[in-house]
């Protein structure tokens, strides 16, 4: 069981703080430091100092860091062209040697498309696809070779398919609760499928779905690699638990129902939960970037365990 470090930089943090908690997680063993792609903040946060850009600071973390994994949860498919992205992507892991994967998926908060010009389309899971077609398809071309694509939405031609990312396959992650299209792409596209902030029962029948997805086009169930993404908040005692709970505005009951809260026990036994039915990762969505002393309980505490 990997456990990855995940933060929303959007709600309020500069790439100084982001390299910061980059750092101490490859430090601590932790399998990958993930961030998500937004533009605005959610909730009560101030978000100041504002936003930071997804894929400039993973290219400036690829450069500051040696060994652990990079990528989003989740790239919207409205902020980049496919084509533009899939050198973005393929230049950072150049720049990382290697340590890059893609969350991609179709885009779904329209406020922060409003507050920065960006435009917000109805066909989004339909953009989603083709997006992924181009991606992975400029990326699986032949060097020498050229790529076309004509779809609804996108239009390639003869395009050198350039530059190609150092991994012979860039990690691909899909995500989501939706009952057919998203398995559908899933089992298409994906490398891993993550479920974001879902119960065990919710786990385990869209689970059931993406392995049916992949088994009906002739693809081994097991080839993906299955994910969960949960809020952690853990402590020591029950006094630390508030103390971290309340640092997120959040309320332990509430954190202890439907995220990793707890004491360190508490949540090894959640995490073996996920784990009996099929879930080999999990993205820790850390909130305060400023407990650092958090990242090292985990790890000591928690980490060695479900090795």
């Amino acid at each position: 069981m990997d456990l990855r470090i995940f933060t929303e930089p959007q709600q309020g943090a500069d790439y100084e703080t982001l390299l910061r908690v980059a750092k101490t997680a490859e430090q601590l063993g932790y399998d990958g430091f993930f961030r998500s792609d937004h533009y605005l903040k959610m909730g009560s946060a101030s978000g100041l100092p504002g936003p930071t850009d997804a894929w400039i600071t993973l290219a400036g973390l690829a450069r500051e860091t040696e060994r652990i994994r990079l990528g989003t949860l989740m790239t919207a498919a409205t902020f980049r062209l496919p084509g533009v992205l899939a050198i973005q992507v393929a230049q950072v892991d150049a720049m990382s040697g290697g340590r890059v994967e893609l969350g991609l998926g179709a885009g779904w908060y329209e406020q922060e498309h409003r507050a920065y010009g960006i435009p917000f389309p109805k066909a989004k899971f339909d953009r989603l696809e083709e997006q992924l077609a181009i991606v992975t398809g400029l990326w699986a071309t032949e060097v020498g070779k050229t790529f076309d694509f004509t779809g609804r939405h996108y239009q390639l031609a003869d395009s050198p398919a350039l530059p190609k990312p150092v991994q012979s396959r860039v990690p691909v992650l899909l995500g989501g609760l939706g009952p057919t299209r998203t398995p559908a792409l899933a089992a298409r596209y994906a490398t891993e499928f993550n479920l974001p902030f879902a119960s065990v029962e919710q786990t385990v029948e869209q689970f059931a779905r993406v392995r049916a997805a992949a088994e009906e086009i002739g693809r081994p169930a097991d080839d993906l690699v299955y994910s969960n993404a949960l809020v952690a908040c853990v402590g020591r005692t029950e006094a630390e638990v508030n103390r971290r709970a309340a640092a997120i505005g959040r309320e332990p009951v509430e954190l202890r129902a439907n995220g990793l809260a707890g004491t360190p026990a508490e949540v090894l036994e959640r995490i073996e939960r996920f784990r009996a039915v099929g879930s080999r990762r999990i993205y820790l969505q850390i909130l305060d970037l400023d407990d650092l002393d958090h990242l090292e309980l985990i790890a000591t505490e928690v980490m060695p365990h479900l090795a």
